[in-house]
């Protein structure tokens, strides 16, 4: 999962060497949370336009997920 995070965003960024995922230990619920660091230039390009972009790697992300049953959260930081 952490793979495949990294590899959507170093195709949206310019500065592909500043892309970094850290994953956080499942809490009460269950839910496993992945954060996205980008480079602060690269922020619009993986937000888009009303947040239209970052909807997307959440529900591709959700959908991975759903295959491993598991509950996962993507924050992009």
């Amino acid at each position: 999962m952490t793979e495949l995070l990294k590899n959507i965003a170093v195709g949206l960024v310019d500065d592909k060497t500043a892309v970094e995922v850290a994953v956080d230990e499942p809490n009460e619920e269950g839910v496993i949370v992945y954060h996205l660091h980008v480079a602060p230039d690269d922020m619009g390009r993986v937000i888009g336009k009303q947040g239209r972009i970052a909807k997307a790697i959440r529900t591709l992300m959700r959908s991975a997920a759903a295959r491993n049953n598991q509950d996962i959260m993507v924050e992009i930081d």
